[in-house]
């Protein structure tokens, strides 16, 4: 009960003799919530108020148990508290300084939170006043510059950093801010690219910076022009990209280290043992409970940073011996509002190590596998909304790195190669594999990997349809520039082929459902379309020769995939129905694979007749294809005019 009191600002319980005593800055406080100017009977009111310290629930309760009225009545009081604040950070005084971010912190967040329905002109009027907007505005973000540049307390710089952030993030919408238009006229992108370029500042407070620099990017960046942006986009300094990729690839590795753990500890537990003993069918119970909130906002900051500055891309590739990022600071920070929801920044277990555990058989680790194994811990389940964006963006990242020629580069440069342990769901039809039996390939085997998963792990009646679409487009650019480069990478393409085949065996069963949701032929044009990209223009991709009799094997072992799919698009296309020009375009699509079904089936269905075979085997019907590989090869160099 006292410590409540005490938290309501109260020192002593109050009796029947004696009035309830309370702290003197609770005392200022409701001096400044009166309408009249405080510092009319104390002309140093203000001197005095910021060396009490700041008692923020107080304060914020205070602001929001007032109605509109009340609160247009002290207006003047609260300009006046929010000027001295910012005069307070010109002090030497660091106690002054610590008070008044924190109360500057208090008022920006209470005053939005009793004021969402209004406007931003209406908020900032609130804040600062109209007349006087602009130099408050201006005065601050100079000062929090200067703060944060200078070699001072690092709590002081954490404080700034906090303010700022909680600046960005009082609106659900950020675009909707209206005050972050001084943010963007005064820049602190230097004062957030200081920080990230120097070692000692980019442990301390990389994490913060990198958030803050990733909201302000996406400021009305449709909009308007964002000078961020444009900053952001043209940053060549090599120790800064460097840090801002060491600090997202520390967040990353934190969320992997965090999931496998809880899976290790899961594994061995009671429900394990269970499960065990009576099966697997509780298997998708078991995965649900691994769970760890994910760091959308770092996320965001890699999206930007690949998106925008194509400079960063070669901080993908480059090996972290050591990851630690962040150690315990020296000095404690003060007490700061509430970290802005989803900017989590690593954990204490992570600020305490100085190298990042990375797995036993790998001796080099980079941001890109780091990134690779957080998106397949994320994207194995998006029936939650949440996780579901979270996958999209991590699509759309891979989206970006696959269109980079010299992200491609590194991707497919046999002379680096990983053993990346990508996390798989699981599945009750599949065992889980083994960690030390991966091998090491180029990068780019990984990605692929990762999509194949994708496609075989989310055919449900929920149908992720956007980012199946992306996912196909990450295939496609990689083979794109595969063939752009006469690229032979030794992949085994039958998991691909198999995975997509698959995929448009679930499209067609399951037509009636997702039509009433999804246009179904955009996906079903774009896989027919990959086999024949490897049909048309395999010779110059493909590792080996064999490799091109194991896509006809796969193409005639399912040619009931496709002739029902076929038959489907052909029904559609020749009704005068919504979906007519969607089917026939997969129609049309469907000519190569239609031909070389149509061309080899009489010819292996032959060979089995002679030789009294019901049903051929893989080595069979290659046999089969080399017996009339004379015919074959005069017959697609016509048909397909290679």
């Amino acid at each position: 009960m006292a410590q409540t009191e005490k938290r309501g600002g109260l020192l002593r319980k109050s009796s029947a003799s004696k009035k309830p005593l309370k702290e003197k800055v609770v005392l200022m406080y409701d001096e400044i919530f009166m309408t009249e100017d405080p510092s009319k009977c104390s002309p140093r009111f203000w001197e005095e108020l910021f060396l009490m310290k700041v008692n923020l629930e107080y304060l914020e309760g205070k602001l929001e148990s007032l109605d509109g009225e009340e609160l247009m009545k002290i207006k003047d009081n609260i300009n006046c508290l929010f000027q001295h604040c910012i005069q307070a950070l010109g002090e030497e005084h660091p106690i002054r300084v610590v008070n008044a971010l924190q109360t500057l912190c208090a008022l920006i967040r209470g005053v939005h939170q009793k004021n969402k329905s209004t406007s931003g002109f209406d908020i900032i009027n609130m804040l600062m006043g109209f007349d006087k907007a602009e130099l408050c505005m201006k005065n601050l973000m100079e000062s929090l510059d200067s703060l944060l540049c200078a070699e001072g307390s690092e709590s002081l710089k954490s404080l700034c950093l906090k303010l700022l952030l909680c600046l960005v993030t009082v609106t659900d919408n950020i675009s909707q801010n209206t005050i972050l238009e001084y943010v963007m006229i005064n820049s602190i992108f230097e004062a957030i690219l200081q920080i990230l370029s120097h070692p000692p500042s980019r442990r301390e407070h990389g994490y913060d910076a990198v958030v803050l620099l990733a909201l302000l990017v996406n400021y009305r960046k449709y909009e308007s022009v964002n000078p961020y942006i444009v900053k952001l986009s043209i940053v060549d300094d090599e120790a800064t990209l460097n840090g801002m990729g060491l600090v997202i690839a520390q967040a990353l590795s934190e969320y992997n280290r965090q999931y496998k753990d809880k899976e290790e500890e899961h594994q061995s537990g009671f429900f394990s043992a269970l499960t065990n003993m009576v099966g697997s069918m509780f298997i998708a119970d078991a995965h649900e409970k691994i769970s760890v909130q994910t760091n959308e906002a770092i996320l965001l900051a890699l999206y930007e940073a690949v998106h925008l500055n194509r400079n960063f891309i070669t901080v993908l590739a480059q090996s972290h011996p050591e990851m630690g990022l962040v150690t315990t600071p020296v000095s404690p920070a003060p007490t700061t509002p509430a970290t802005p929801l989803g900017t989590t920044p690593p954990s204490s277990d992570v600020i305490s190590s100085v190298e990042l555990p990375l797995d036993a058989d790998v001796q080099t680790s980079n941001l890109l596998i780091t990134f690779l194994k957080y998106s397949s811990i994320v994207m194995q389940d998006t029936k939650d909304e949440h996780r579901l964006h979270s996958g999209k963006l991590c699509l759309i990242i891979l989206t970006c790195i696959a269109e980079d020629q010299y992200a491609n580069a590194f991707l497919h440069d046999d002379n680096m190669n990983f053993r990346v342990n990508l996390h798989r769901m699981p599945m009750r039809h599949r065992k889980k594999a083994a960690d030390k039996n991966l091998p090491c390939r180029p990068l780019v085997c990984a990605v692929l990997d990762l999509m194949v998963e994708f496609i075989v792990t989310h055919m449900m009646k929920e149908f992720p349809m956007d980012l199946y679409v992306r996912c196909i487009q990450v295939v496609h650019k990689l083979l794109c520039y595969q063939k752009k480069c006469r690229v032979r990478l030794h992949y085994t393409w039958r998991e691909l082929w198999s995975a997509l085949i698959n995929l448009l065996k679930f499209l067609m069963s399951n037509e009636t459902v997702l039509l009433a949701k999804h246009n179904i032929f955009t996906l079903a044009l774009m896989i027919v379309n990959l086999f024949n990209m490897f049909i048309t223009y395999g010779d110059t991709f493909l590792p080996t020769p064999s490799s091109y009799d194991e896509l006809y094997y796969e193409i005639i072992r399912m040619h009931q995939s496709f002739d029902n799919l076929y038959s489907m698009v052909l029904r559609l296309s020749t009704n005068a129905g919504q979906w007519k020009e969607a089917a026939s375009k997969v129609t049309h699509a469907l000519v190569n694979i239609r031909a070389i079904i149509n061309h080899f089936n009489p010819k292996i269905e032959s060979y089995a007749a002679v030789n009294h075979i019901s049903q051929l085997s893989e080595e069979q019907c290659e046999y089969s294809h080399q017996v009339c590989q004379c015919e074959v090869v005069s017959w697609l160099s016509e048909f397909l005019k290679i």
